[in-house]
């Protein structure tokens, strides 16, 4: 509408009626707080639908607003960490349309991504990369000459990764004049904040009254004629000794190199604005500490913002989700790991601030001395575990696979080469739908094979979780990983009577093709199985449970068919199926090896979808039986 907007005769003003984002400006502080209100319930409507991460991106709303408002993207640089608080930057830059097909199949991403607008600096998936990002690019606007800044908005949470540090450090050392660091505190990551990180930067918050009254006094100097402004003149010139003897400390920051502004209300869009013109108006390094309320605005969300961080599909007006969290592998996992500690006063759970999202609050609540959630710190988390078993204790560290690639330097250098004994409970092992690219875990397996004397166990159900789970825990043989994927196992139809760690293999008369993968995927050539017998192609089964090392009696039984064919919900390159390929053409195989594996990054959308196009579901396992067998 641009020219068109009315700010004093429009009150009603609404998203639909705005050029996003150059009509931001426009508007007055009452407008900005009718339209945090409708971004606010759009919000929620979509995901209550949708799915994804609500109660980070209520908290956002004002802040978002107040970015776009004071600086200029694109030409500023706004880099999100955790992406995922990113909804409200979609909404306000050209996306409120597109906004219904948030992480659905051809819709908008849930995280940043520059294929989508030029407004999105970079994919940022995982979390404290921001500010090391933020660095790069305020290096490179200052050597082009581009006058504009780099601004890297990340929580508290994100401030337990080791790598926020590194960038804080580069950036206050290089006195980048164009860097703004947003501190976006709520006092959560995933699972409540823990460590000296959260409680300075809570020592920080009760110290607020520092802040206000400064303001105050800096106002009612400004209305004094004569003497107000020279005064306020004075007293920026000894802010800095008037600041340590108020909090009686320099802040961490400051000590790094940065001008600390703050901590202000993250939901004032008045105190919001006049501290990032603040910032701006410094030419050094900037960190602004503002304070918000995770899921603002959506009561259930506000009460139990681990539960709102990302959901499914929820009621509304209760808040309660379409499907029960308890009802899934990493709750299985958490149980079942409770119920071997009880047995094993060596057992200890390590989670990296995801509690919940792990299933590991049962084993808190019955073990709260064997219990550490070390924040978002996951390469922090296998080097204490590997003192822990050093120590004589049996270390389980449940961590989601995405999330675990951070810490491969310490798999191998901190546990593998000691031979140490520390269990990895994968989670989200696999395809996790519409998180896209940057949380499918697609990568342990080929990651954890690299590995030497790894042990990796890849169950298909619950009963083989639990299985698994307590061999991974009582055999002591150095690194083991018990892998599983997202969800639950109410579509595991495949018959259950002889499980085992091992490996299951269903042997039919007179099949020339055998079928092999492991973990939830057997379920596909289990269907696909019986749905070709009855065209008259036959097929033996082979179910891998552990997957590596690969048991090279295995190879032999598979020599015996004309066709074999690997499917594995895994990026193939250097995993499984590559493996036994391998293994295979050592024996001297004649026939024909197919592999069938996602070797690409996977965008968002459904699981069934996905594995359609990876070609991993029932219909496409029979596919290649139609195209390979042989018709009796």
């Amino acid at each position: 509408m641009g020219t068109n907007l009315q700010k004093q005769q429009d009150p009603e003003i609404r998203l639909a009626d705005l050029t996003l984002p150059e009509d931001l400006k426009k508007l007055d502080l009452v407008q900005c707080r009718k339209i945090a209100k409708e971004i606010r319930s759009l919000m929620v409507r979509t995901i209550s639908h949708n799915g994804g991460h609500l109660a980070s991106n209520l908290g956002t709303v004002e802040l978002t607003l107040a970015l776009h408002r004071v600086f200029d993207s694109p030409q500023d640089k706004l880099i999100w960490d955790v992406g995922h608080q990113c909804y409200t930057h979609k909404i306000v830059t050209g996306r409120l349309a597109q906004f219904r097909t948030i992480r659905k199949e051809d819709g908008i991403s849930g995280f940043p991504k520059p294929s989508e607008s030029p407004h999105d600096v970079c994919i940022s998936g995982h979390s404290s990369t921001s500010i090391s990002t933020a660095c790069g690019i305020a290096e490179a606007m200052r050597l082009k000459g581009d006058p504009h800044h780099a601004i890297a908005i990340l929580g508290d949470g994100a401030l337990t990764g080791g790598l926020s540090y590194e960038g804080l450090n580069n950036g206050g050392k290089e006195k980048l004049s164009n860097l703004i660091v947003i501190l976006n505190d709520n006092d959560m990551s995933i699972s409540a904040n823990v460590g000296a990180v959260s409680n300075y930067l809570r020592s920080i918050r009760e110290k607020e009254d520092y802040v206000r009254k400064k303001q105050e006094l800096e106002r009612s100097l400004r209305a004094t004629p004569g003497i107000g402004v020279p005064t306020i003149k004075v007293l920026k010139k000894t802010k800095d000794s008037v600041k340590r003897i108020m909090m009686k400390q320099a802040t961490m920051f400051e000590q790094m190199g940065f001008v600390y502004l703050g901590p202000v209300d993250g939901h004032n869009m008045a105190e919001l604005e006049e501290v990032l013109r603040t910032a701006k108006r410094y030419h050094a390094p900037v960190l602004v500490h503002v304070k918000t309320v995770k899921g603002k605005g959506y009561l259930p969300a506000e009460k139990n913002p681990s539960q709102f961080h990302g959901v499914s599909q929820f009621d509304i007006i209760t808040g309660n989700p379409e499907v029960s969290g308890e009802n899934s592998y990493s709750g299985e996992f958490g149980k079942a790991l409770t119920f071997l500690a009880h047995q094993d006063p060596r057992i200890c759970a390590i989670t990296a601030a995801m509690e919940y999202g792990t299933g590991l609050q049962y084993f808190e609540e019955a073990f709260p001395d064997r219990f550490y959630d070390v924040g978002i710190a996951e390469q922090h988390a296998v080097t204490f575990s590997a003192g822990l078993a050093a120590s004589g204790m049996v270390p389980v560290f449940a961590v989601y696979s995405t999330f675990l690639q951070r810490a491969y330097d310490q798999l191998i250098h901190d546990v593998a080469i000691g031979g140490l004994h520390v269990v990895l409970g994968i989670d989200r092992a696999g395809i996790v739908g519409e998180d896209g690219e940057t949380h499918q875990g697609m990568f342990d397996v080929p990651m954890l094979t690299s590995v030497p004397g790894t042990v990796i166990y890849s169950p298909a159900c619950y009963e083989e979780l639990q299985l698994c789970l307590r061999r991974a825990v009582e055999d002591d043989t150095g690194l083991t990983a018990v892998r599983y994927p997202r969800g639950n196992d109410s579509r595991m139809t495949f018959p259950r009577d002889n499980l085992n760690t091992d490996y299951t293999y269903t042997e039919v008369p007179g099949a020339d093709v055998l079928l092999i993968s492991y973990g939830r995927v057997y379920q596909s050539l289990w269907a696909a199985h019986n749905t070709c017998a009855k065209s008259g192609y036959q097929t033996s089964l082979l179910k891998l449970t552990r997957i590596f090392p690969v048991d090279e009696e295995l190879v032999e039984k598979a020599l015996n068919y004309k066709t074999v064919i690997f499917f594995e919900e895994s990026s193939g390159y250097g995993g499984i199926s590559t493996i036994f390929g391998s293994l295979l053409s050592q024996y001297g195989f004649g026939g024909r090896y197919v592999r069938v594996s996602a070797d690409n990054f996977l965008k968002h959308a459904s699981v069934d979808a996905l594995l359609e196009k990876a070609e991993l579901s029932e219909h496409a396992v029979c596919r290649y039986v139609y195209a390979y067998g042989t018709k009796s």
